[in-house]
Order: structure tokens, then C-alpha cells, then sequence
């Protein structure tokens, strides 16, 4: 499959900066264990907006694909509860798991809580397009074993300052999407959009990179569509 790339271009004085992933384009590895769902990892610090996104993106996918959640708080079910509060999915559509040490460890060293999850919802809801596997809050150096996903989407946001992006770290270098959240509050943090999408630029050698309020886009859009285009892009799941 083609390498998935951001297409070069202007942006307007008052428009939000971002990159456009080249649309149907499978992303630069080919995806593996196409007879499952389709795994993709959503990991970034603390305050992120990691939940939030991961609620929009149930809202916009949820009535399209066969999707199922699962969480990762340390010591709580606060994601999970978070999730069914605001009725984005089933209850028998979400997992939460209670890492009970560093996030990294679940997602990336022993990640044997998250896949008993995942193969849970597999096994009591039947075939699925999509799982949704929500990290602990983190740091820039938090990254998902390809053991337990497929993908990786980075979120970070504005309210971190807009240095965030060129101090790198495997989440924001490495991800398969990197998502700067929060644009909304640029103006109040003085973060600048067109220095954090430069640096994101020079640190993601040709990765993508959306700029995203989810006060002024309540179904994560260029995200929601990224995620369409990997499931098109696999055999179905039968």
C-alpha cells in the first residue's frame, strides 16, 4: 500500500493550521490480523482531552461501525464512568481497567489487563469493526505495544503552551496521528498554532497532524475520518 502523507500547502491568516492525511490511504506500516477489529490506541498527558475525544468519536462512529471502548485509569473507573454519564455507547460496549501502576506499563510493557479487555468485547459482543483503547494520562513518552493496538493517535493541547510539539518524545514523534487539542483556547494560553504546527512538521517527518476543538467540532471530524479511512482500507471483519 501506498505511504500515507500530509499534502504541502498554505494556510490563511485566520486559519487553524493542520495537515491533510491523504484521504483512503492506508498509513506507512500494513495493518495486521485483518479477521479482528481494527485496534487504535489514544494515549497523551494528563488533561489532554483524551476522554473527550474518545466520547466524540463514539457519538460520530458509533451508529456506523461495531465499536467498543476500553479505558485505563490507575486506581479508578473515572474514563469509563465519564463515557457512560454522557450515554456515547452501551454499557456492554465499554471496559475499564484499573492499571493500578504507571500508565505505561498497561499499554506498552504488560499489557495483558488491556488485551483480556479487548478479547472480553470481542468474545461477548461478536465481531467488531473498531476498539477504542484509551490510555492512563501520560507523558510525551508514552507509547501502545503493537502487541495490543494497530494504531496510534497523540493528543496534546494548547494549554501546555505551544513548545509542546518541537520538545518531541515518542508520543509526539512517533504516533500515527498527533492531535492538538483545545485550539479554542489558544488565545487565552498564547499559544501559537502556526509555531506548534511547524514544529510538529519538522518532528513527525511527514506523520499527520489536525488541529481540533471539540467546542467548536463536537464529532472530532479530520480525526472521525482518518479512523473511516483504516477501516475502509481493511478486509472486512466477518
Amino acid at each position: 500500500m501506498s505511504k500515507q502523507r500530509s499534502e504541502p500547502h498554505e494556510h490563511g491568516h485566520e486559519e487553524v493550521p493542520h495537515t491533510h492525511p491523504d484521504p483512503g490511504v492506508d498509513p506507512h506500516a500494513p495493518l495486521v490480523d485483518t479477521a479482528r477489529a481494527l485496534r487504535i490506541g489514544i494515549g497523551g498527558p494528563v488533561g489532554s482531552g483524551k476522554t473527550a475525544l474518545v466520547a466524540a468519536l463514539c457519538r460520530a462512529l458509533g451508529e456506523e461501525l461495531r465499536l467498543a471502548v476500553v479505558t485505563n485509569d490507575i486506581y479508578t473507573t473515572e474514563d469509563a464512568d465519564f463515557l457512560l454519564r454522557n450515554g456515547v455507547l452501551p454499557a456492554e460496549r465499554i471496559r475499564a481497567v484499573e492499571t493500578g501502576c504507571c500508565p505505561h506499563t498497561a499499554i506498552r510493557d504488560d499489557i495483558s489487563a488491556n488485551l483480556d479487555a479487548v478479547e472480553d468485547l470481542e468474545s461477548a459482543l461478536g465481531p467488531l469493526d473498531l476498539v477504542l483503547v484509551e490510555s492512563g494520562g501520560d507523558n510525551l513518552t508514552a507509547t501502545f505495544s503493537k502487541g495490543l493496538i494497530d494504531r496510534q493517535i497523540f493528543v496534546v493541547d494548547v494549554a501546555g503552551g505551544d513548545k509542546v510539539p518541537r520538545k518531541g518524545g515518542p508520543g509526539v514523534t512517533a504516533a500515527d496521528l498527533l492531535v492538538i487539542n483545545k485550539t479554542d483556547l489558544a488565545p487565552l494560553v498564547g499559544a501559537d498554532l502556526s509555531v506548534m504546527d511547524r514544529d510538529a512538521a519538522a518532528r513527525r517527518g511527514g506523520l499527520p497532524t489536525v488541529f481540533l476543538s471539540l467546542v467548536q467540532d463536537r464529532a472530532a471530524t479530520p480525526v472521525a475520518d482518518w479512523i473511516r479511512n483504516l477501516v475502509a482500507a481493511r478486509a472486512p471483519v466477518a
